[in-house]
C-alpha cells in the first residue's frame, strides 16, 4: 500500500465504503470529486491510509458485509460472528502445528463434512486439489524455493505458502514470492506436505464426531518428535481455541516469555500444562 498514490488510496476506500451503490447493492465507481474529497485533505487521507493498513479495520468491514448478507437472507438482525478476531501468539513448533491442524479440521469438527477432501474453503482442500491435479506445487517448492512462476499460478494452492521448511538449508529471514500470487515462498513446518496430510487425516478420525476408523498401531513420527502422545495431541488440536488465548506453546517456552507491553509472564491454562506434562 505504500506504493499507492493519494488518488489510488481514495479510490480503493470508496470501493469498500462507497457513497453510491448500484441496484444490486454493489459499489459504483467513485467520481473524481469524491476521490478528491479524500485525496485533497491531508487529515482524511492519513486516516484512510491507516485504516487500509489495519487488520482491525479489515476484519470490521468483512464482518459487517457477512452480517448484512446473512441477515438479509435469514431475515435476522445483529452480529454474525461473536468477535471480530483474536490473536494468539504461537511460541513453539508444537503449538504452530496444533494451530494449523485446528484451523484445517474446523469443518470436520463442525460435522459439515467427513473428509479433508470435502472441507470446503480450507487451505488443506486446496493443497489436496493441487496434488490430485498433478500440479504438486508443494513438491516443486521443496525442490526449488523459486519455482517457475507460470506453473505456480496454475496450481489450486498458488496463493498459499508451502508447508515444508528445511531448517538446515533454507535461508533465514523473509522469502518474498515473485509470483504475485502470495506473500512468501517460505514454509512453516519441518515436515512434508504428505506427512502433514497423513497427520490431519489421523487426527480427524480421532476427534470428529461419528468418524469411522481406528487408532493406528503406531503414532505418527511427528508426534514422537514433538513429545506428544496420541490422546494429548487430539485434545490439544480439538480444544486449541479453549486451551490458549494470548499465547500458545510448551509451558517451559511460554514461562520464559514476557509481554512486550507489561513485561509480565503469560498465563497458561492448567489443562494446557497438564497435556504437555502427560506428553513428557
Amino acid at each position: 500500500m505504500a506504493t499507492w498514490d493519494d488518488q489510488e488510496v481514495a479510490r480503493r476506500w470508496l470501493m469498500l465504503c462507497p457513497h453510491r451503490r448500484k441496484a444490486d447493492r454493489s459499489p459504483m465507481e467513485p467520481t473524481q470529486p469524491e476521490i478528491n474529497s479524500i485525496a485533497g485533505c491531508p487529515i482524511k487521507r492519513a486516516e484512510i491510509r491507516k485504516r487500509l493498513s489495519s487488520i482491525s479495520w479489515w476484519m470490521r468491514l468483512l464482518c459487517q458485509r457477512v452480517a448484512q448478507r446473512a441477515n438479509q437472507e435469514e431475515n435476522e438482525t445483529g452480529r454474525f460472528f461473536q468477535d471480530r478476531y483474536r490473536a494468539t501468539r504461537l511460541a513453539d513448533e508444537a503449538s504452530l502445528l496444533a494451530c494449523a491442524a485446528y484451523v484445517d479440521l474446523n469443518p470436520i469438527r463442525a460435522a459439515m463434512c467427513e473428509t479433508l477432501e470435502q472441507s470446503d474453503h480450507t487451505s488443506v482442500q486446496r493443497r489436496i486439489e493441487s496434488l490430485q491435479n498433478g500440479a504438486d506445487s508443494e513438491a516443486r517448492r521443496s525442490e526449488a524455493r523459486h519455482p517457475p512462476i507460470d506453473k505456480l499460478r496454475h496450481s489450486r494452492d498458488s496463493f498459499l505458502s508451502p508447508v515444508s521448511i528445511d531448517e538446515l538449508t533454507d535461508p533465514i529471514g523473509p522469502c518474498a514470492s515473485e509470483s504475485g500470487e502470495r506473500c512468501s515462498d517460505k514454509g512453516f513446518l519441518p515436515m512434508t506436505l504428505a506427512s502433514y496430510l497423513e497427520l490431519l487425516d489421523w487426527t480427524a478420525r480421532q476427534v470428529a464426531p461419528g468418524k469411522r476408523g481406528r487408532t493406528p498401531a503406531k503414532s505418527p513420527p511427528i508426534l514422537q518428535r514433538l513429545g506428544l502422545d496420541r490422546s494429548s495431541w487430539c485434545e490439544l488440536v480439538n480444544d486449541f481455541g479453549k486451551l490458549f488465548s494470548t499465547v500458545a506453546g510448551n509451558p517451559e517456552c511460554v514461562d520464559a516469555m514476557r509481554s512486550h507491553c507489561t513485561h509480565r509472564r503469560y498465563h497458561l491454562r492448567r489443562r494446557a500444562r497438564e497435556l504437555f506434562s502427560l506428553a513428557g
